[in-house]
This record gives C-alpha cells, structure tokens and sequence, in this order.
C-alpha cells in the first residue's frame, strides 16, 4: 500500500491559537474556565482541555456570575457578548481572527445602508456569530448556487456579501459568479473570506487525489473545513471517508485499493494522523508512506491580551 500524506494538514494558526487561549487562561484563572461552544470542532481536543478543568457550554447562562469564559474560534453574535457582560462574566475572546475581520465587513457594509448576503451553512457556529454582528433583517443567508439564483433582496443597488470562511472554493466561486450577475453593483472584499489554510487544505487535496485512489479525511463530523475536503475529493472523481480516527476505519474501503491519501481538517491534531498511519502501516505490511507538500504555512496570530501576558 501507499500511503500518501497531505501538505498541509491539520491544525492551522486560528485553531491553535484558540487551543492556547483556553490553557493559558486555566494557567492564568485558575480552573474552572468556561468554553462558550467547542473551542475547536474536535473531540479529543475538547476532552483534553476538559480534563484540564474546562467547561463547555452552549450558553453564557450556564456559567456562574463572575466566572471566566472563552469565546470559541467560531466567534460569536453581539448579543452574546452583551449577555455574558450583563453577567459579570470575564470574556477571553479566540475568535480566530480570520473571523474578527468577516465581521467587521458585515457591520461596515451595514454601516453604509447595504445589505449584507452572508455566504455560508445554516446552524454552522460560525455561521450564527457572523449574522448576530447586525441587527436582524440586515443580512441573508445564502447555502448555494441554488438559494444565490433565488435571493432577493430590499435594493439591488445597494448589496454587499461576505462569506464563512471555511466553505469550498469552488462552490463559493460559483455562488459568488451567480451574485455578481444579478446584483452588478455588488460589494465583496478586496481578497477572498475563505481561510488561507481553508484554501491551502483543499488545494492540497486536489493535488493528492491525482496520486491515489481512495482519501481518508480526519475530521469530526460537524467540522465544517473537513467535510468540504472529502467534498473537494469527491469532487474530483476520488472516493473519500472522513473519519475521526483509527476506530472509524472500515477495512472493506480498501478492497482493490494500491494507494491511499491522508489529510485533516484544521481543528484535526497531528497525533491522530499519525495513529491512522500506524494502523494502515500495521494492516498493509511494507506499505511506503511519503509526503505531498502544495504549500508551506508559517502564520501565526498574536493572543488576546487577557492571557498574553501583555498589559
């Protein structure tokens, strides 16, 4: 068998500067430190940070008047922010900043009369902070190629969109292609929304599935940068599978199969990627593993100042 590893892979700058949020602010607090949401969409990060003495929830009324809490990498609606304020809750925000900056766009577009389509998947945590940056009726989502056909919206004159940035793409090509032809005087950023490891990772993918013909995504199932990987592959013409590890491997995928590619979405740990190497390795002995490198990252984002160590 060949084994054949994406580069990039895994973690990207936003995840683990979210990861390191949460264990500085034990270190700094002390536990317990509340997590509003999962920090990043991955089970074994959240378990290890829970066993640390982090709390997750879903909302800041769970959490004692005065406590500490985080904000997830996913961000999170205005109305959030006012409610754990009006709670005397300590925020420490990791919103990744590649999300900060999306909803800056949307308040400024709002700001100047337009009204804002915000290109992403209903019920995505992201999704939900980047429409709570504006009051309700400003912004519309839109899914698709199919929902940008049907849109409608108060000018057309006067529009703007944004996107959450972990879609593909490709399909945000498209959708963006089909706004553009019905609404001519649309507004969008200067450079695409979508995550430089977003676009790293799935570029990575269109390269790997060249080489090989089935490709493991190792991602959680609600991770929305993952399952647009195994969408990319697919895409392509190439079997994929996202997995969350070794546990979720079905031998049956590989009946027929010389050459199997590996990559992670960007909240995936290295240390999983490298058990479902070992258990291939284990399953398919002699099998020869290499590395297809697309791009090198070195992005780091500075920490919030709560847990920096910065007055």
């Amino acid at each position: 068998m060949k084994i054949v590893l994406a580069v990039p892979r895994g973690f990207c700058a936003g995840a683990d500067r979210a990861i390191e949020v949460v264990e500085r602010a034990l270190g700094i607090f002390g536990p317990p430190i509340y997590v509003r949401h999962e920090i990043v969409h991955n089970r074994r990060v959240v378990d290890g940070l829970r066993a640390k003495g982090a709390v997750f929830v879903e909302s800041v009324d769970e959490i004692p008047e005065g406590g500490v809490v985080v904000f997830s990498a996913h961000g999170v609606s205005l109305a959030v922010r006012d409610r754990a304020a009006d709670r005397g809750l300590r925020a420490v925000d990791a919103t990744c900043p590649l999300v900060t900056k999306v909803h800056r766009e949307a308040r400024r577009h709002v700001e100047e009369g337009l009204h804002v389509l915000l290109l992403g998947h209903k019920g995505h945590a992201e999704v939900e902070g980047t429409m709570g940056q504006v009051a309700f009726g400003s912004m519309t989502l839109v899914s698709g190629p199919e929902e940008a056909q049907a849109v409608r919206v108060p000018d057309p004159a006067r529009v703007a969109y944004v996107t959450q940035t972990t879609l593909s793409v490709d399909e945000m090509r498209d959708t963006v292609g089909i706004l553009r032809r019905r609404f001519p005087e649309i507004r969008g950023p200067l450079q695409d929304d979508i995550c430089y490891a977003t676009q790293n990772r799935q570029a990575a993918v269109k390269a790997l599935v060249k080489r090989v013909q089935l490709l493991l995504v190792i991602g959680a199932p609600n991770s929305s940068n993952a399952n647009r990987l195994r969408e990319v592959a697919e895409a392509c013409g190439v079997a994929a599978r996202l997995i969350e590890g070794v546990a979720g491997i079905d031998d049956a995928w590989f009946e027929g199969v010389q050459s199997v590619g590996i990559t992670a979405g960007a909240s995936a740990p290295e240390s999983i990627v490298q058990e479902v190497v070992e258990a291939l390795g284990a399953r398919y002995p002699g099998s020869d593993v290499e590395t297809l490198e697309i791009v090198r990252e070195d992005i780091e984002f500075p920490l919030p100042k709560e847990v920096s160590g910065e007055a």
